[in-house]
């Protein structure tokens, strides 16, 4: 008998994820449609105690961009020049 797979999803193009490890075996992963949607839940679960979490980024297709979690608050900071 075959083991079942652990993954039981496609992710979904230009949407950000990230994954909350709870233990031994025991993750999470979280989506978000929106760039500041995700950056917000992720700094909420680096400040709680309900795992550690792991900036995974944007998925394109075929790999994750926007991998540079530090990068993308700092550039999320930046005032906009109208």
């Amino acid at each position: 008998m075959s083991r079942r797979s652990a993954k039981k999803f496609d992710y979904g193009e230009g949407i950000y994820y990230f994954i909350l490890k709870k233990g031994f075996r025991s993750e999470i992963v979280i989506k978000r449609l929106s760039l500041l949607k995700a950056v917000q839940a992720f700094k909420y679960y680096l400040n709680t105690n309900a795992g550690e979490p792991e900036w995974l980024g944007k998925w394109d297709g075929s790999k994750f961009v926007e991998t540079n979690f530090q990068k993308l608050v700092k550039d999320e900071l930046k005032p906009s020049i109208a």
